[in-house]
């Protein structure tokens, strides 16, 4: 298309094309015609934005041959022009031939002027319009390739083969079961402490169930008060709160069609427990702030480390959305429970802090491997990479020797450390079990923070010192040299 308009101006008698090209001529490139034939042949050869056709011409109609137009070269911009007004010539133009503007005889020339300029813009923008839905169709397919092949990165990063354990590990069982349920479109509540790996299987379920092609969505719930959490699952409308100055669209609407992970569920107020139990159970979510309901299909899997059955039993958990959040329940064992696993763990991380520091570190020296079996882990494998970081840091030799050790890791031969928990407690059924083997982390916890000082731990557990010690005999709580 040239830059200056090309106007295509169809009558059959002369005199009326030279006045319309004189008026037309300063503003735009001016094509004439005294017949349908002539001005199908000018069609042919030239890019043309507006036709301004007579009505009354011989052999055919001012609209028939638009309609024709319209057929063979629907950009061009359709306009009659005419001496007569018979309203249905003028409706028929509209309907069969599509006509952008029906001009009167006499005709102003500012008028007409702007009409055409109008005439013009319409054209252009139908133009650019449709490279704009090409180039979008274009970059939607571009951008659908792009996201497939990320997904597919995310679903060989996110296999159950890469959650690095032995194959004596107790973690095999639960990775095992993961496997067979994760097809399955059932709610999984993953409970364990704090940095067991609960967000690593929770995605391995996910890229390897039906949905692993749509969005996994994660929220940690004891970030947010009630109203912010409300907000950012289920969406708000501006407005609803002090500070939602704009339409949120939430997670849960998000996540539609893939997976929707609630980390820390436990930390959940009883009231917020009432709405997210609805949600749960009609499949639909309302903003805050708005009057419609709106259907969403999400798979929620859901992670803790409390209790949830004796948080149920002290009426902290409602037992109902309980029950729809652990229609399958998944346990992961801390990393003491696991010392098999270790070794494994570390030379993996070792490896990836080195990439990512940009360090040459071949390995461990066997005292710090021998460190790394022994150590109780409170803090899980998020201690374990905290403390190969912080290794990696410092050295300055491919392999990392006992000195870089953190203080927690480097007590000297005879250093008192505790005795690892007894298993079997964690098996017990009964309230009492159950209570007396919290009471135990607890206490063990504050031995290692406080780093065996019996006073300190006394007056942080608001216990005397010798009801501290009558529990210390019993837990077995003893120093080991």
């Amino acid at each position: 298309m040239s830059e200056i308009p090309i106007v295509l101006i169809v009558d059959d008698e002369v005199r009326s094309q030279e006045a319309l090209r004189r008026v037309l001529a300063d503003e735009f490139e001016v094509l004439t015609a005294s017949s349908a034939a002539e001005a199908e042949a000018l069609l042919d050869v030239e890019m043309v934005d507006v036709v301004l056709c007579d009505q009354k011409m011989p052999g055919c109609t001012g609209v028939e041959f638009l309609k024709e137009v319209r057929h063979r070269w629907p950009d061009s911009v359709r306009m009659i022009i005419s001496g007569y007004t018979d309203s249905e010539d003028i409706i028929a133009g509209l309907n069969e031939a599509g006509i952008y503007q029906y001009i009167t005889k006499p005709w102003d020339p500012d008028e007409l002027i702007r009409s055409i300029k109008g005439a013009v813009d319409a054209y252009r923008l139908q133009r650019e319009n449709q490279n704009a839905s090409v180039e979008i169709r274009v970059a939607t397919e571009s951008l659908q390739q792009q996201v497939s092949a990320k997904r597919n990165v995310l679903k060989s990063r996110f296999g159950f083969d890469r959650i690095i354990h032995a194959a004596d590990s107790p973690m095999a069982d639960a990775i095992r079961t993961a496997e067979k349920i994760a097809g399955y479109d059932i709610s999984v509540l993953i409970t364990g402490e704090s940095g067991t790996g609960k967000e690593l299987l929770a995605r391995a379920l996910h890229y390897n169930s039906p949905r692993a092609d749509k969005p996994f969505v994660v929220e940690n719930c004891a970030a947010l008060p009630d109203q912010l959490l409300e907000s950012e699952l289920f969406g708000a409308k501006k407005g609803a709160f002090t500070g939602a100055y704009e339409d949120r669209i939430g997670l849960f609407e998000q996540a539609d069609g893939g997976t929707m992970f609630l980390d820390e569920i436990g930390e959940t107020s009883p009231a917020f427990q009432v709405k997210l139990l609805r949600v749960l159970q009609e499949g639909e979510i309302r903003p805050l702030g708005a009057r419609l309901t709106r259907k969403v299909n999400v798979r929620v899997i859901s992670a803790t480390n409390r209790n949830l059955e004796l948080e149920v039993a002290s009426d902290r958990f409602r037992r109902d959305l309980y029950y729809r959040l652990a229609a399958f329940r998944l346990h992961l064992p801390p990393l003491r429970e696991r010392p098999t696993d270790v070794p494994l763990l570390a030379e993996v991380l070792l490896e990836e802090t080195g990439k990512a520091f940009g360090k040459t570190i071949l390995g461990f020296s066997d005292e710090v491997l021998a460190r790394l079996a022994t150590h109780d882990w409170p803090g899980n494998v998020r201690e374990l990479q905290n403390e190969i970081q912080r290794m990696v840091a410092l050295a300055e030799h491919p392999t990392i020797g006992a000195d870089l050790l953190s203080s927690a890791l480097s007590h000297t031969a005879g250093e008192p450390v505790l005795r690892p928990p007894v298993a079997a407690r964690s098996s017990g059924n009964t309230l009492r079990e159950r209570v007396e083997v919290l009471e135990e982390e607890i206490i063990r916890e504050a031995l290692t923070r406080h780093s065996w000082n019996i006073s300190r731990v006394a007056d942080e557990l608001g216990l005397s010192r010798v009801g501290l010690r009558a529990k210390l005999q019993r837990y077995g709580l003893e120093r080991m040299n």
